[in-house]
């Protein structure tokens, strides 16, 4: 089967197992579309050609995105592998795609530095949860440990860095744009 031909069968499965999940029928689908049944069935089956402006109404009555709907089914990115960066001290997992919701980005990490005794500065703010661990947030003037099982959250324009406490943390985090260019961007000469 071709690619078309893969996501064409992958859309039809879409359109019948979101139709079946909400429990409708095919009168219910098709009177929330403004389809016939007949020609829903025939999509779904793979009896009738699927047009675009067949695919809009459906994919609105199922509460989703045209693009939702029509995205490959690749399962090539649903493993998620680690990335280490030795020389900043940790290893990060990004949990989030690249056009995550409201441009956040998500991320597990494993810290093993120490906090560095350099302060950044960004836009924005930053959320984490200590999964493990301690860590030791630096806000300032101020150090704050963050055990396991309690949160963060804080303005970057607060100069700041943080770093695991005793032994490595692994922390949940959540952050903007520029929070993450500046803790998951590339390494700059002086992070090492």
């Amino acid at each position: 089967m071709t690619q078309d031909g893969d996501l064409d069968a992958l859309v039809r499965q879409r359109i019948r197992g979101l139709r079946v999940a909400r429990g409708w029928s095919l009168d219910e689908l098709a009177g929330r579309s403004y389809l016939t049944p007949s020609t829903l069935s025939r999509i779904e089956t793979g009896h009738r050609r699927i047009a675009l402006d067949q695919l809009a109404p459906i994919a609105r009555a199922l509460g989703i995105t045209l693009d939702q709907l029509v995205e490959p089914g690749g399962d090539e990115d649903v493993v998620i592998r680690p990335h280490r960066h030795e020389a900043r001290g940790y290893t990060t997992w990004m949990l989030s795609r690249e056009d995550g919701p409201a441009g956040l980005t998500v991320a597990k990490m494993r810290i093993t530095r120490r906090v560095p005794s350099d302060l950044r500065v960004h836009p924005g703010r930053d959320w984490f949860i200590v999964l493990s661990g301690t860590v030791e947030l630096r806000l300032a003037e101020r150090t704050i440990l963050v055990h396991a099982g309690e949160a963060a959250e804080f303005s970057t324009m607060v100069p700041h860095a943080f770093g695991a406490a005793d032994e490595p943390a692994e922390v949940l985090c959540i952050l903007d744009h520029d929070g993450e260019r500046s803790h998951l961007g590339p390494a700059r000469k002086d992070d090492a």
